[in-house]
């Protein structure tokens, strides 16, 4: 069973279409970017699974059922805009939350102290929130929604406003909630922490699914780019749609190339060719291209269009 499914989802206000028959599947064990600009209709479709909105056509199921307090239980939330109660000490946040999610006082208190102790907390159990650092108080955030250890983890825009020990923090407690059988599903429009987590990811733009597969997949959307060091221009071979010469590598009259194939070309192909047919090369580097070049090709080309 898929621990959150969306079947063409769609989600008006008024004549603006925030969300436009979405699709998609997440399923256990597994880390999901559901990545997009701002704007792109993200956090919409988060508060359509938590059952906040309600959408307009589709359907939506999570852990087997339609959204609604029965799965508030094996459900975790962080939500983008951070809200604690000020006057609440650390430990009883975290059990209010944990009561809410279904859990008795004792199992949410015991659960509680042992995330504080774990996020470097022990000694701020009682500390009231407001006397908390800012960062201190998004740990504790992070603790009410994982005090449930749920079956589905939802994540908006998490690392905002996150310094980077406690990006790491969160990123260690993604992966340790994903290894544990938790559905995590992050939505994010930075594309590093995507790049370092997700199985799978979902590009949105204006309301609608661009891409949805693996990163190779994503990657596999770009044109594919190298750099040779050659004899002779590289132009001539078969598959090459670009080739800028960058400068000379040495008096020999080795040069350096900057080369891209054709939609669908295979660099594999290209270097059997070149080792077939005596192609002189001195290297041949395939670029990896990262998750934000692959965001700007694929949502800013959406957004472009419209």
């Amino acid at each position: 069973m898929d621990a959150l499914r969306l079947d063409g989802v769609v989600k008006r206000f008024g004549d603006f279409t925030a969300v436009d028959d979405l699709s998609f599947a997440v399923a256990p064990g597994e880390v999901f970017g559901f990545l997009g600009g701002n704007g792109a209709g993200k956090t919409t479709s988060l508060r359509m699974v938590l059952d906040i909105l309600r959408p307009d056509r589709g359907s939506i199921a999570v852990l087997g059922k339609p959204p609604g307090r029965q799965a508030s239980a094996r459900l975790g939330f962080l939500p983008e805009e951070r809200g604690l109660y000020r006057s609440m000490t650390a430990i009883d946040t975290i059990v209010y939350f944990g009561r809410l999610k279904g859990m008795t006082p004792p199992d949410a208190k015991r659960e509680g102290l042992t995330l504080l102790d774990r996020f470097g907390l022990g000694a701020f159990a009682k500390t009231t929130v407001d006397k908390l650092s800012k960062g201190m108080a998004q740990k504790v955030q992070l603790a009410t929604a994982v005090v449930n250890k749920p079956d589905l983890l939802i994540l908006d825009e998490p690392f905002s406003g996150l310094d980077p020990v406690n990006q790491g923090l969160l990123e260690q407690e993604i992966l340790a909630a994903a290894k544990h059988g938790a559905a995590v599903v992050f939505s994010t429009h930075v594309m590093q922490h995507a790049e370092r987590l997700c199985d799978r990811l979902l590009f949105l733009a204006h309301g609608r699914k661009q891409f949805e597969g693996t990163q190779d997949g994503a990657r596999g959307t770009l044109p594919v780019g190298l750099t040779l060091v050659a004899l002779q221009s590289p132009m001539s071979l078969p598959g090459v749609e670009r080739a800028k010469e960058i400068g000379a590598v040495d008096a020999d009259g080795w040069r350096a190339w900057d080369v891209r194939l054709a939609p669908g070309g295979d660099p594999g192909d290209l270097l059997r060719h070149c080792t077939a047919h005596g192609f002189a090369l001195r290297r041949f580097e395939q670029h990896r291209a990262s998750m934000h070049d692959v965001f700007l090709h694929i949502v800013g080309s959406a957004e472009s269009r419209q």
